[in-house]
């Protein structure tokens, strides 16, 4: 039986494949401050061609400051995976937080990696990184706004997972300063029947975060795991 065309490559960065962790680090050592980013190409575990895996390469990034995309698939045999240099601001999953301090105590932080570390905890993003869907939960003033509102309570109750999961990340990477006016956005967005996801058409859309996208276990599906 024939394989499934591939699918053409993307053309805003280069698409490279690596053999294992170790040819991706020397890339990175080499390019890390001067590239735009990259696709890495990840063999599915299921064609048998050697290749860095998922973890390896998220872990790898993170070392040099780096932050990895959504997989995407190229054909039977590989994923696609757009790598890019973390950006100044963007938000932290606590999936990476929690992987960054365990490559710190490892000793394998190299220093553009710490340099966006330690923006972050500067400026408080760290100490803000968001739940992944099978983590998150309602938070008390969320919970008690719902229950001043019993339409957007109803609504609210009815979302899919990812829909729900939409709403709550919102006030996980939001500034302490900006959440009650959030919390009013949210529930009045509700109470009018509109969500955040991709379930709802008509309503309008949070301002776009750069955000990590390693925190999605348990919610989109993963190259390691799908392969």
């Amino acid at each position: 039986m024939p394989k499934a065309q591939a699918k053409a490559e993307p053309s805003d960065l280069p698409t490279h494949p690596f053999r294992s962790a170790i040819d991706f680090e020397q890339f990175l050592e080499r390019e890390h401050a001067t590239s735009p980013g990259i696709y890495v190409k990840l063999a599915k575990k299921s064609s048998g061609i050697p290749s860095v895996s998922r973890d390896e390469a998220v872990e790898t990034a993170l070392c040099f400051g780096w932050i990895d995309g959504r997989a995407h698939a190229y054909d039977e045999d590989w994923w696609l995976v757009r790598y890019t240099p973390r950006r100044a601001k963007s938000i932290w999953s606590k999936k990476n937080v929690t992987t960054v301090e365990s490559l710190l105590n490892a000793g394998r932080m190299r220093p553009a990696g710490l340099a966006v570390v330690e923006a972050a905890q500067a400026d408080g993003r760290w100490a803000r990184a968001y739940d992944g869907p099978a983590s998150i939960t309602v938070p008390e003033d969320f919970a008690a706004a719902l229950t001043q509102t019993p339409a957007a309570s109803t609504c609210f109750e009815g979302l899919n997972r990812s829909d729900r999961y939409s709403v709550l990340v919102q006030l996980q990477w939001i500034t302490p300063q900006r959440r009650a006016k959030r919390i009013e956005t949210l529930v009045q967005m509700l109470a009018d029947g509109k969500t955040l996801g991709a379930s709802d058409k008509s309503a309008k859309p949070s301002k776009r975060k750069t955000v990590d996208r390693n925190h999605e276990k348990g919610g989109r599906r993963k190259a390691s795991k799908k392969a």
